[in-house]
């Protein structure tokens, strides 16, 4: 692993545990609520879920958003396993959306836009399995969706590689602990360094311009 990535990744340790420090929170796993009947979720794994949930909160027809773990076997998943390679789950955002104000085409849009998708050894400078994208379809209608905007997106000229995010079945989605959500909002600064320094916003301004 490069020096810069372990830099980084040590970076991003610290700013944790100064957050940590700062709430005297605990580890713990925390509830995953049914979608009412007018709304539905979407689930998708785009590397660092602190940077993965400000863009789907600012979407109109979004209602809720839980960061989390998906698509690994082993159950009751921690942050300090997951974010150490040793489950097979990805850091991933589960959103609620009522469908009747926002479409599930709009958020595969965020997503992309968010996301590095020719990245295949994990997210900008978050390296690992753990930190791959992935859309994870809770059925058949948001598989058909997905795998025809990743089609578009792999024809649409933008990109110099093959498209590497997955498209997968999804399975149980895994709560993170509670100091991770809404992670920008609790600690907006540490949030503000951590994202200049992964490369994400440059990447989308490069990629997208004024499709952002």
């Amino acid at each position: 692993m490069r020096l810069a990535t372990l830099t980084y990744m040590n970076m991003r340790r610290a700013i944790l545990t100064c957050a940590l420090a700062i709430l005297g929170v605990v580890d713990g796993a925390w509830g995953q609520g049914t979608a009412p009947a007018n709304e539905a979720k979407a689930v998708f794994a785009g590397g660092c879920f602190w940077c993965m949930q400000p863009p789907f909160d600012h979407v109109p027809g979004v209602t809720a958003t839980l960061v989390g773990y998906a698509g690994g076997r082993e159950e009751n998943p921690t942050y300090k396993q997951v974010s150490a390679g040793e489950t097979s789950h990805r850091e991933s955002i589960e959103v609620t959306y009522d469908p009747a104000k926002v479409s599930y085409d709009k958020l595969l849009e965020v997503f992309w836009h968010n996301i590095n998708p020719i990245q295949t050894d994990g997210q900008f400078h978050d390296i690992g399995d753990q930190y791959t994208t992935a859309i994870f379809y809770t059925n058949e209608e948001q598989k058909t969706a997905a795998e025809a905007s990743k089609d578009a997106l792999a024809k649409s000229g933008k990109f110099p590689k093959p498209i590497a995010t997955a498209i997968l079945p999804a399975t149980k989605f895994w709560p993170a602990e509670e100091y991770h959500q809404k992670y920008y909002i609790k600690n907006p600064s540490a949030y503000g360094i951590y994202h200049f320094v992964s490369g994400r916003d440059s990447y989308k301004q490069r990629t997208w311009g004024s499709e952002r």
